[in-house]
C-alpha cells in the first residue's frame, strides 16, 4: 500500500465466517492466549484484505480509515482479571488508534491502541496494552478505527488476547529462561574464534545436512500434545519427533538423520503428494547463514527455540515466475508446467526443488509466540532494529525431491504450492552452536557441514 492518498472502496460485508480461536484439548477449561488473524472477522465495514508482504505473514486487512470498524465473534478472553492485548499493525502514516470494544461498537473499550507511523504499510510492529477488567469467556470483539486527520491509516495483520500465561496448546507467549540464556551466551561470547585460511570463501555460512526421518500428521510446535492433530508432515533431524516432542527430549535422543550429530534439532515440512503417493525429500540442507551488513552481531539460537517460515493457509496459484515457488535444478532444468499452471515440469536429468528462508531477527525475549512468528522478524536494510534487536541465523532449507514431476503436478498435505512451509525447533549443543556461528558467521567465513572452513 503507498502512502499517497488513494481513493478507498467503501463497503459492508457480513461474512458467516467466524474468528479463530484456539482449539483446546480434553479437560482444558480455557486458553491462556487466543489469536485471531486480522481477516477472520464475522463483519467489517471499510476494510479490503490484501496479502501480507512479509514471507509467512498470510493475508492482512487494509485501507483501514475512521469510522472502520471489524467484527468478532466467539473469542475467548478468559477468565475475568487483566488481559494482555497485543495487535500487529503497520502504517506509513500513523497519528490514529484502534479501540477494541465489547459487544458493539459503542459499547465498553477493552483497551486502545495508539498507532504510529512504522516506516511502511508493510513494515510491521507488534503493540501492547492491557486491560485492568474485562468480561468473561467468549465475546463478541470489535476493533474501531480512529483518526482526525483523514484518509487511510493502519493495516491489521492478527489480534491476540491473553493472561500472559502460555496457551495450551501452544498457542502463547514462551518466555526464555533469562538465567540459561545469559549462561549460554557468556559460553559463545568466551569462545575464542580459529583463525580463518586465505584461501577460505568469505560468505557467512555453515550448514547441516539431513535425511528423511519419518512421517507423522504432528506438529509439536502447533498442536503440542495432539497427535493426529495436524495434516501429514515430513520430519528430519530427530528421529523421535512427534506430538509430545519438547526440548527436553529432543536433547535426550541421540539419534538423528542431520549430520553434524551435535545437532539434535527437528525440522519438517509439509508432505508432498503425486497422487496418492507420497514423495519424500531426497536429502535437504539446513543453511545457517546471514543477510546482515554485518554478520559479527549474530548470536546463535537459544536453546528450545521455535520457529516456522511460509503459510499452510495460502492457496493461491503459483504460476512461472512466481516468488516463493517450487523449481527445477539440473541439466535441462524446467520444461513444462503441470496442467493447473502451479508446478514446474523438470527434464529427466533434473529434480523438483524448494528454497525456504526463515526470520533472522529476533525479539530477545520468547522462544515462541501466539503466532509461531511474532517473536522473530526478517532483517531490515541489512539490520535488526526495533522490536528485533538480536540477530539469529539466517535460517533455509534447501529441499531436493526425488521427481522430475509431469503434467498431473503434485499436491501438498497442506494444500496448493503455496502452502509450502517449514518448521525448526533447536536443540543443538550449545558449545557446538556457538563454535560455528562464532567462526563462520561472525567472521564472514563459508564452513562445511562438520563446521570448518
Amino acid at each position: 500500500m503507498p502512502s499517497p492518498p488513494r481513493v478507498r472502496m467503501l463497503f459492508a460485508a457480513f461474512l458467516a465466517a467466524s474468528a479463530t480461536t484456539v482449539i483446546l484439548p480434553p479437560g482444558t477449561a480455557e486458553a491462556a492466549t487466543v489469536t485471531v488473524q486480522a481477516e477472520a472477522y464475522a463483519a467489517q465495514s471499510g476494510t479490503q484484505v490484501e496479502a501480507t508482504a512479509d514471507t509467512g505473514g498470510g493475508q492482512n486487512v487494509a485501507y483501514l480509515a475512521n469510522g472502520d470498524w471489524l467484527r468478532y465473534d466467539n473469542v475467548d478472553l478468559g477468565a475475568a482479571g487483566a488481559l494482555t492485548i497485543q495487535a500487529r499493525v503497520a502504517s506509513a502514516v500513523g497519528t490514529g488508534s484502534v479501540e477494541l470494544r465489547t459487544g458493539s461498537a459503542t459499547g465498553p473499550v477493552l483497551a486502545q491502541l495508539a498507532i504510529t507511523a512504522t516506516g511502511g504499510w508493510q513494515s510491521w510492529r507488534t503493540l501492547t496494552a492491557t486491560a485492568a477488567s474485562h468480561p468473561a469467556g467468549a465475546q463478541t470483539v470489535f476493533a474501531v478505527l480512529r483518526n482526525t486527520t483523514g484518509g487511510d491509516f493502519v493495516n491489521i495483520n492478527w489480534f491476540s488476547f491473553g493472561d500472559g500465561r502460555p496457551a495450551d496448546p501452544g498457542q502463547g507467549w514462551i518466555p526464555i529462561d533469562q538465567a540459561a540464556w545469559n549462561a549460554q551466551l557468556a559460553q559463545f561470547n568466551a569462545l575464542v574464534p580459529r583463525a580463518v585460511p586465505a584461501d577460505t570463501v568469505r560468505v557467512p555460512e555453515f550448514n547441516a545436512t539431513c535425511a528423511y526421518s519419518h512421517s507423522r500428521p504432528d506438529d509439536p510446535i502447533i498442536f503440542p500434545g495432539l497427535p493426529g492433530a495436524s495434516h501429514m508432515h515430513s520430519f528430519l533431524g530427530n528421529d523421535r519427533t512427534d506430538a509430545n516432542t519438547t526440548t527436553g527430549t529432543l536433547l535426550a535422543n541421540a539419534g538423528t538423520t542431520c549430520r553434524p550429530a551435535p545437532d539434535l534439532s527437528a525440522y519438517w515440512i509439509p508432505t508432498l503428494y503425486q497422487g496418492d503417493r507420497a514423495i519424500e525429500p531426497k536429502d535437504v540442507v539446513v543453511y545457517y547463514g546471514s543477510r546482515l551488513t554485518d554478520p559479527s552481531v549474530t548470536k546463535p539460537f537459544p536453546q528450545g527455540f521455535r520457529m516456522i517460515a511460509g503459510d499452510a493457509k495460502s492457496q493461491t496459484p503459483t504460476p512461472a515466475g512466481s516468488v516463493n515457488a517450487f523449481y527445477c535444478a539440473g541439466p535441462g532444468g524446467e520444461i513444462g508446467r503441470s496442467a493447473d499452471g502451479n508446478w514446474p515440469v523438470c527434464a529427466p536429468t533434473a529434480v523438483l526443488m524448494f528454497h525456504l528462508v526463515f526470520q533472522d531477527c529476533w525479539d530477545g525475549r520468547n522462544l515462541d509466540s501466539p503466532t509461531h512468528k511474532a517473536h522473530i522478524s526478517y532483517s531490515y536494510d541489512g539490520t535488526c532494529k526495533g522490536e528485533y534487536p538480536v540477530a539469529i541465523p539466517n535460517l533455509s532449507f534447501l529441499i531436493s525431491y526425488p521427481t522430475s514431476g509431469t503434467t498431473a503436478g503434485f499436491r501438498l498435505a497442506s494444500g496448493m504450492a503455496s502452502s509450502m512451509h517449514g518448521d525448526a525447533f533447536f536443540a543443538w549443543d550449545n558449545r557446538a552452536l556457538g563454535e560455528r556461528v562464532k567462526n563462520c558467521l561472525v567472521q564472514k567465513a563459508k564452513c562445511n557441514t562438520e563446521g570448518n572452513f
